[in-house]
């Protein structure tokens, strides 16, 4: 039987590499896509054909640029047909007063955080519709629920991929393809580097489960939710501990 496809971007580090390595184990085939890390993105595919016998295509390029995704998924399809799940996980923050943030640095944040979502997702559904099965799942944020202080320009942003997770959820209910977000709180990624250990304490005590995610807990439930019922579709799960 021929294996199933995940295509997962923003895959060399953090959540992505571990849902990459979640769906490895469960013996999926991998398109991963990173903009600037290739060589840890080759490092860590070289680790999954090893170590799980799956087969794993790697792409550097902007999923916030159109011709770049254009080449990512005829390289996908060309290699595993289509994509079976795609997980949106491409994404930067920037933490800062929104009064000094310059317009290219918003700008950017908005192509890798939400443009990546619609080209990627606009780019999957041609074979998820025609199978008529499929599941899109956002990596957003639990401050795309209620907004963050100093972090305007990035809850703003996945405020706009929990929208759109809802809006093409009814969408595409019709053709079998489901669309789930999960909300992250704090996950013990490199990009919460810019907190200092004593900024990581006062964050972990305001959380009641007492500390922060683990990225295989976040791939835990991206591999849970592509296993689901397409029943179960344009819902936004936080995984943050209670914290919010």
């Amino acid at each position: 039987m021929k294996a199933k496809c995940a295509v997962i971007t923003g895959a060399s580090r953090g959540i992505g590499a571990a849902v990459a390595e979640r769906f490895a184990a469960g013996g999926w085939s991998l398109a991963l896509s990173c903009r600037r890390s290739a060589e840890r993105l080759e490092e860590l595919a070289a680790r999954l054909r090893r170590e799980y016998g799956v087969q794993c295509l790697t792409y550097a390029g902007d999923m916030g640029d159109e011709a770049c995704v254009r080449e990512f998924f005829r390289q996908a399809e060309g290699a595993f047909g289509g994509a079976d799940v795609l997980v949106n996980n491409a994404g930067i923050s920037r933490v800062g007063l929104l009064q000094d943030m310059p317009l290219s640095e918003w700008e950017e944040l908005m192509r890798t955080n939400v443009t990546s979502v619609f080209l990627c997702t606009r780019a999957a559904l041609p074979f998820m519709i025609h199978q008529k099965s499929g599941s899109v799942i956002n990596i957003s944020s639990v401050w795309g629920c209620v907004g963050a202080s100093c972090e305007a320009a990035y809850s703003a942003s996945k405020g706009a991929v929990n929208a759109f997770t809802q809006a093409m959820a009814k969408e595409l209910a019709p053709s079998g393809v489901a669309v789930n977000a999960v909300a992250c709180g704090a996950i013990d990624t490199e990009m919460n580097a810019c907190f200092t250990t004593e900024e990581r304490e006062a964050i972990a005590e305001e959380i009641p489960a007492g500390r922060f995610g683990l990225p295989a807990e976040a791939a835990e439930l991206v591999w849970a939710l592509a296993a689901q019922s397409p029943y179960l579709t344009g819902q936004i799960i936080r995984l943050d501990g209670g914290w919010i």
